[in-house]
C-alpha cells in the first residue's frame, strides 16, 4: 500500500548563509535556521516557493518589480539557502520505505536529514527523488533542502554551445526581463511511503478515429507487487464507465490497447468542445484489494500535419488538421508568468489562459529558454482547448546558437526530454515536441535533425511518444527569417520575425507578398497603459520614454520607440498618455496587418504565433500583447476582432 503526504502544508523556515559555512553546523542539534552564524534566519518560507518570494514577503528584499529595484536583489545568488522543516512522527511506521519526491528544485544543492547530508541534486528541469529510509530516526526528524550558488551566467548573450547548466536561462536577463535568478522549491514536494507494492510508471496515449467516431488508448503500466497481483483499468467520462478490465502485470507492462471506445472528440478552441475522460489504473493484490491508484485525464483527438496549399514538395507539413478539419494556428509564444515562477498560483495561470481562450487563440508555444510548466498549466490547456507546442530547454544566444554537442550534454538533455514526455504525454492539448528555440548550424541557418543534440532528441521522441511530431527547432527550414528578395522561391517554411516596423508602409509591403508556410514568431512592440507604467516606475520618472531614461532601458533598450514617435508626430508628445496611445495604436495596426495577411492566405499559411503573450516583468515597452498584470493591450483586442470576423465569414461560406 502506498501513501503520499504533501509537504507543502508543513511549516518551513528559511536561512541564508555565506557559502559553505553551514557545514560547520552539521553536528548541531539546533538545526540550520536557528544557528547564530547564518546571515539570515527564521524566515517563513511557503512551499512551493522561491527564496526571493520568501525574502520579499519578509521585507528583506525590495519589490523588484518597481523601478530599478531588481539590481538590489542580485546578492541573493551569492548565498546558500536552507529550507528546513520537521517530518511528522505520525507519518512514519516501521517496515516501510520512505522517499522524498521533489518535482522541482531550482537548481543545485543537497538534502540533509537530522543534520547529515544524505544526497546531492542538480538540475531544474527534472524531478529528484531521495531514499530517506536508512537515515530516519524513530521520531523528530529534521529535513533540510540546501540550495548552493547558481551558475554565474546563462543569459541571452553568449554561445548556446557553452550553456551546459540545465537551469532556465531567461532570468539571467533577456530582452524582456532584467536579472532575477530564482532559487527554491518550484513544484510539488511529497513524502512517499510504501511497503514495496506500488505503481512505478504510467504512460497513456489517447487517440481518435474521426472516420469511425471511436477512441483508443495505448496504456503501459509498470508496477512492483507480490505474485498474483493485477492491474485494473477503468475508462470513464461524464456519462459513466466506458471500459473496464483486469490485466496481468506482464501484459500491462508490455502495453494495453483499448480500442473502439465510445467517446466524444476533443477539439481545439473555437472548433468544438473539450470533453475529458479519466483513466484509472489500480494495483490489485491477489485478493483484489487496491494497493495504489493512479489516474490520468485524457482527451480523444486525431491530429495530423498536412502540406500547406502550394507548398514546395521538400517542405515539411505545416497545416494542422484536427479531427479531419484544417485549423489555422493562432496564438502566442508562452514564457513564464513571473521570473520567480515558483510563486505563481493556479489562479495566475487561469487568468491568462482563459483570456487567451476568450481572445480566440488555439495554440501556445512554450518557449525553450524556460522550463516545463506546472501540471496545472497543461490541465487548464486541456480544458480550454489550447494546443501546446512544447520545446525542450534549449535556446538561441546572441553570440552563437549552435546546440551543445558533447556526449555528456547530449545524454543529460535526452534524460530531460524523456522526463518531459513521461510527465506530460497524456495531455490532449500537447501536440508537438520541439528541440528548442532558434537553434542554428555554424553558418547561421536553422539547425535540423542532423545535429547531434537534435538527432538524439528526435530518437527519444520517436521511441517514447511516436504519435506526436518532433520538430528540430523553430524557426525551421532554409531561412530563419523571411526576406522579401526570396519571396516566391518556396524557401520560407517556419520563420521568425519581424519584431519591429520602421515604417508601417514598408511593413504593409513586406506582408503583401509573404509566402511563409508558418509564422511561429512575429511581433511588434508596445507599452502597457500609462497607469501601469506609473504603478511600476517606483522612484523613477517614467517620462520621457527614451533610451536616456534609465528605467526604460533597465533590461534592454530594443523596444523603445521614442525617436520613431518624434518622427511620426513631428513633435514631442504632450504627455505619457499621448505617447502610450500612439505606441499602442501602432502595435495594434502593425500586428493586424501581419495577422490579416497570414489569415487570408490560409491554408497556404498554417498560422501565426505572436511573440510574445504576456510580460513576466513590467517592461515599459515590449512585444507582449498582455501587460504584466494580465490585461490585454489594444493589439490583443484587434487580433480578437480579426479572428471573430474570420469565424463569421467561415460560417457564411
Amino acid at each position: 500500500m502506498k501513501q503520499q503526504y504533501d509537504l507543502s502544508g508543513l511549516k518551513w523556515m528559511l536561512a541564508g548563509w555565506a557559502p559553505e559555512i553551514w557545514r560547520m553546523r552539521l553536528a548541531s542539534p539546533d538545526g540550520f535556521v536557528k544557528a547564530t552564524d547564518c546571515d539570515l534566519r527564521d524566515v517563513p518560507a511557503p512551499v512551493p516557493g522561491s527564496v526571493q518570494g520568501a525574502l520579499r514577503a519578509a521585507g528583506i528584499l525590495p519589490d523588484w518589480e518597481k523601478g530599478l529595484n531588481s539590481r538590489l536583489c542580485e546578492w541573493v545568488e551569492n548565498r546558500h539557502w536552507i529550507y528546513e522543516t520537521r517530518i511528522p512522527d505520525a507519518w512514519l511506521a516501521p517496515g516501510k520505505t520512505f522517499r522524498l519526491d521533489c518535482q522541482g528544485l531550482d537548481y543545485c544543492g543537497c538534502i540533509a536529514l537530522n543534520n547529515k547530508v544524505i544526497a546531492d541534486f542538480k538540475g531544474t528541469h527534472i524531478p529528484h527523488v531521495f531514499d530517506l529510509t536508512p537515515h530516519l530516526a524513530e521520531k523528530d526528524n529534521a529535513l533540510a533542502i540546501i540550495f548552493t550558488c547558481a551558475p554565474r551566467w546563462l543569459g541571452q548573450f553568449g554561445k548556446t554551445a557553452d550553456m551546459l547548466d540545465w537551469k532556465p536561462r531567461f532570468y539571467y536577463t533577456w530582452d524582456w526581463t532584467p536579472r532575477l535568478v530564482q532559487a527554491g522549491i518550484w513544484d510539488a514536494i511529497r513524502l512517499v511511503v510504501t511497503d514495496d507494492a506500488e505503481i512505478t510508471a504510467v504512460n497513456c496515449d489517447a487517440g481518435y478515429d474521426h472516420a469511425s467516431g471511436k477512441g483508443r488508448i495505448h496504456l503501459q503500466v509498470a508496477a512492483v507487487a507480490a505474485r498474483g497481483a493485477k492491474i485494473g483499468v477503468t475508462v470513464a467520462g461524464n456519462q459513466g464507465v466506458i471500459r473496464s478490465g483486469e490485466y496481468s502485470l506482464a501484459a500491462a507492462r508490455k502495453g494495453l490497447d483499448l480500442a473502439e471506445l465510445a467517446v466524444e472528440p476533443w477539439w481545439s478552441n473555437g472548433e468544438g468542445a473539450q470533453p475529458l475522460y479519466t483513466v484509472t489504473c489500480n494495483l490489485l493484490d491477489k485478493a483484489g484489494a487496491v494497493q495504489e491508484s493512479v489516474t490520468r485525464r485524457v482527451g480523444f483527438r486525431n491530429l495530423e500535419w498536412q502540406p500547406c496549399r502550394g507548398a514546395p514538395a521538400e517542405a515539411p507539413p505545416w497545416l494542422c488538421v484536427v479531427n479531419g478539419k484544417p485549423v489555422f494556428l493562432s496564438g502566442v509564444n508562452w514564457t513564464p508568468i513571473r521570473s520567480n515562477f515558483a510563486d505563481v498560483t493556479a489562479d495566475d495561470y487561469r487568468k491568462r489562459l482563459v483570456l487567451y481562450r476568450d481572445l480566440g487563440f488555439n495554440i501556445l508555444r512554450v518557449w525553450g529558454g524556460a522550463s516545463l510548466e506546472k501540471e496545472c498549466f497543461y490541465d487548464l490547456c486541456d480544458e480550454l482547448g489550447l494546443m501546446v507546442w512544447q520545446e525542450f530547454p534549449l535556446s538561441s544566444s546572441a553570440g552563437g546558437s549552435v546546440p551543445p554537442a558533447g556526449k555528456r550534454a547530449v545524454q543529460e538533455m535526452a534524460e530531460i526530454a524523456l522526463s518531459y514526455i513521461n510527465r506530460r504525454q497524456h495531455h490532449a492539448s500537447l501536440i508537438l515536441w520541439c528541440g528548442g528555440n532558434e537553434l542554428t548550424r555554424e553558418n547561421g541557418q536553422p539547425a535540423d535533425e542532423t545535429d547531434p543534440m537534435l538527432s538524439r532528441l528526435q530518437a527519444v521522441v520517436a521511441k517514447h511518444d511516436p504519435q506526436r511530431r518532433f520538430l528540430a527547432t523553430s524557426a525551421y527550414g532554409k531561412h530563419g527569417c523571411a526576406d522579401p528578395k526570396n519571396y516566391g522561391k518556396g524557401e520560407h517554411w517556419d520563420v521568425h520575425g519581424p519584431w519591429r516596423a520602421n515604417d508601417l508602409k514598408d511593413w504593409q509591403e513586406y506582408w503583401a507578398k509573404d509566402d511563409a508556410l508558418l509564422r511561429s514568431e512575429t511581433g511588434m512592440c508596445g507599452p502597457p497603459s500609462a497607469a501601469v507604467l506609473r504603478r511600476y516606475a517606483g522612484d523613477c520618472n517614467p517620462w520621457p520614454p527614451s533610451a536616456d531614461n534609465p528605467w526604460w532601458r533597465h533590461n534592454l533598450s530594443w523596444w523603445i520607440e521614442w525617436e520613431q514617435c518624434l518622427k511620426e508626430l513631428g513633435r514631442e508628445p504632450r504627455d505619457l498618455e499621448e505617447y502610450v496611445t500612439w505606441h499602442q495604436t501602432r502595435q495594434a495596426e502593425a500586428l493586424s496587418i501581419a495577422f490579416r495577411s497570414a489569415l487570408n492566405r490560409f491554408p497556404a499559411c498554417g498560422g501565426m504565433i505572436f511573440w510574445m503573450g504576456h510580460d513576466c516583468w513590467p517592461c515599459p515597452s515590449n512585444t507582449s500583447i498582455l501587460d504584466f498584470e494580465g490585461n490585454p493591450k489594444p493589439a490583443a483586442l484587434a487580433i480578437q476582432n480579426l479572428l471573430a470576423e474570420a469565424k463569421k465569414a467561415a460560417k457564411r461560406r
